[in-house]
C-alpha cells in the first residue's frame, strides 16, 4: 500500500530540514579544521658552525608562550657541503657562500609571509674559538662574509657570533631536558612543569672541544663553571665547562704530532702509530699538523718534509700515548677536580652522550648501554684487528676508519680518567644522536633561551578558545532551528487538513 500526500509531504519536509542540517555541520567542521591548524606559527633559523661542518636547524613555535618561553620543536636539518666555516681562512666569501642552499631549503619551508620576521643566527664553535686565538683578523673576515650573505636574504638577521664554550655547554644542557620532558610537559590540555623531574646531564664531543655539563648534588665552589637561567617560569643552575683542543679531531692531531715528535730529525720521518691498525701505512706532509693552535712544538721542523705512518695496532701503548695529552697530575689529592687542575664536581645522574660520542660508539656498535667490560674488550678487540679486515669489513667508510680505534680509546680515557665515571656509574652514560625526534646539540637550547625574547602574541589561545565556543554554539544552533522549522512546517500541513 502506498503513501498517503501527506506522510509523503512530511517525510520530504524532515528529509530537507536533516540535509540542511547536515550541510551546515559540515560547513562548520570544514571552518572548525582551518581554525585548529596552527596558524601564528613563528619560525627560527639556527646555524651550527662547527669545527668540521656547519648544519642548519628550522625550529618553529607557537606564538603564544608557556611562561615566557616558546614551546620549540624541530621542522627542518640541513646538512652544508664542504668543510667548517674557520677551514675558510684563505677564501672568508666561500664560507658565506657555502650557507646558500641550505638557507634557501629553510626559506622553501616557511612561509613566504613570515620569512622577514624570522629570527636567524649562526653560532660558531671550537673551530672558530681556535681560529680566533691564532688569527683573530681571519675570523673577523670570516664572520664578516657569513653576516653578509645572512643579512641580504629576506630574515631578520640576528648575528652571527663565536660562541664560548660554556654557552656551548649550557644550551646543549638545555636541549636535551627538554626534548626529555624534563623541562616542560602537556597533562590534562595544558604545559605544565613536570612534578619528578629527574634533570639529565650532557656530554658533548665535537671537532675541537668538549664540553661536560650537570646539576651536581652539592653547591658549585667555582663560578665560573656555573650557568643560571630561567625557562617555563624555574630557575636553573648547572656545573658546565668545555675543553678546547680536547674535541676528537684536535686529539687525533695532537696524538700523531705527539708520537711524531721524536721521529722528526731524520729527512723522512717513520712514525710507529700504536692506535693505527697493523699492516695500515700513509704518507703524509708535516705542515699541516702544525696550523693548530692545538699542537705545540718547541723544535725547529722543516715543515716541508712528509711523515710515513705505519700502524701497529696495540691499543695498551695507544691509551699511554693519550694518556700523555692530559694532566692528570694536577688534580692529585684533590676530590673535586677532573684534569689540567680543572674544578669538577662528582658526576651525578643519568648523562646523555652525543655528537662524536655518538658516532664513534654507533660505528663500534656500542650504543645499547652495555657493561663497561663489555664496552672495553670491544674496543680493544677492533685495534687489534688488522688494516686488511677492517677495509674489507667496512667498504665506503674510508675516511674515518683508520682513526675509530683512537676515538674509542680517548672516549673511555675521557670519560673514566678525565671527568671521573667509574664502573658503577658507566650505566648512567647513553650514546643518542636524537631524543623525541629532534637532533641533540647546543642549537635548539638557543633558540628556547631566544624566544623569550620574541614577543608572543598572546591573543592567539584566546582566539583558539572563542572559535570553539562559536563553532559549538553554531552547530547547536543550526541543529536546533532545522529542527524547529521541520516541526513547524509539519505542524502547519496538519493543521491546514
Amino acid at each position: 500500500m502506498g503513501l498517503s500526500l501527506k506522510e509523503r509531504v512530511f517525510t520530504a519536509l524532515l528529509g530537507i530540514a536533516a540535509a540542511s542540517g547536515l550541510t551546515m555541520l559540515i560547513l562548520i567542521l570544514v571552518k572548525a579544521t582551518n581554525v585548529f591548524l596552527p596558524a601564528d606559527t613563528k619560525f627560527g633559523i639556527v646555524f651550527d658552525a662547527g669545527s668540521s661542518h656547519t648544519s642548519l636547524f628550522v625550529y618553529q613555535w607557537p606564538a603564544n608562550k608557556e611562561k615566557d618561553t616558546g614551546v620549540v620543536s624541530q621542522a627542518l636539518t640541513c646538512q652544508i657541503e664542504g668543510p667548517g666555516i674557520s677551514s675558510y681562512a684563505s677564501d672568508p666569501a666561500q664560507a658565506g657562500e657555502s650557507l646558500k642552499s641550505c638557507l634557501e631549503e629553510a626559506l622553501a619551508l616557511i612561509p613566504q609571509s613570515q620569512h622577514q620576521e624570522t629570527p636567524t643566527f649562526l653560532g660558531a664553535t671550537a673551530g672558530m674559538r681556535l681560529l680566533s686565538q691564532k688569527n683573530s683578523s681571519q675570523a673577523r673576515d670570516i664572520l664578516a662574509a657569513v653576516s653578509q650573505i645572512l643579512s641580504k636574504s629576506p630574515v631578520d638577521f640576528w648575528g652571527a657570533k663565536i660562541l664560548t664554550g660554556k654557552d656551548e655547554g649550557a644550551f646543549g644542557w638545555i636541549t636535551i631536558n627538554y626534548v626529555l620532558g624534563m623541562l616542560l610537559k602537556y597533562s590534562s590540555g595544558q604545559w605544565i612543569l613536570p612534578e619528578e623531574r629527574i634533570l639529565v646531564g650532557a656530554l658533548d664531543l665535537g671537532g675541537a672541544s668538549t664540553q661536560i655539563s650537570f646539576v651536581p648534588q652539592a653547591p658549585i665552589l667555582d663560578q665560573s663553571t656555573q650557568a643560571t637561567f630561567r625557562l617555563y617560569g624555574a630557575n636553573y643552575s648547572i656545573y658546565t665547562h668545555s675543553y678546547l683542543c680536547y674535541g676528537r679531531d684536535q686529539v687525533l692531531r695532537r696524538l700523531l704530532a705527539e708520537l711524531a715528535q721524536v721521529r722528526l730529525r731524520s729527512p723522512v720521518a717513520r712514525v710507529r702509530h700504536p692506535c693505527y691498525h697493523s699492516g695500515y701505512q700513509a704518507t703524509l706532509p708535516l705542515a699541516p699538523l702544525y696550523e693548530s693552535p692545538c699542537v705545540h712544538t718547541t723544535d725547529s721542523l722543516n715543515f716541508t718534509q712528509n711523515i710515513t705512518v705505519e700502524g701497529i695496532g696495540n691499543p695498551g701503548d695507544c691509551v699511554a700515548a693519550l694518556h700523555r695529552l692530559f694532566n692528570f697530575s694536577s688534580c692529585k689529592g684533590q676530590e673535586d677536580c677532573a684534569f689540567n687542575g680543572v674544578y669538577q664536581p662528582p658526576v651525578h645522574g643519568q648523562f646523555y652522550a652525543f655528537s662524536n660520542f655518538y658516532y664513534t660508539f654507533h660505528f663500534l656498535n656500542l650504543t645499547s648501554r652495555q657493561p663497561l667490560n663489555i664496552v672495553n674488550d670491544t674496543v680493544w678487540k677492533f685495534c687489534q684487528k688488522p688494516w686488511k679486515l677492517v677495509e674489507a669489513s667496512y667498504p665506503g667508510q674510508e675516511r674515518w676508519l683508520r682513526d675509530y680505534c683512537a676515538s674509542g680509546l680517548y672516549i673511555l680515557v675521557l670519560l673514566l680518567e678525565g671527568y671521573k665515571f667509574s664502573e658503577e656509574t658507566w650505566p648512567n652514560i647513553q650514546f643518542q644522536k636524537q631524543a623525541g625526534g629532534m637532533d641533540i646539540g647546543w642549537t635548539l637550547g638557543y633558540m628556547l633561551n631566544l624566544t623569550g625574547m620574541i614577543p608572543a602574541e598572546a591573543l592567539t589561545q584566546w582566539r583558539a578558545q572563542s572559535y570553539s565556543i562559536w563553532m559549538a554554539g553554531v552547530v547547536f544552533a543550526v541543529l536546533t532551528l532545522s529542527a524547529i522549522l521541520g516541526a513547524a512546517a509539519v505542524q502547519l500541513f496538519w493543521t491546514q487538513d
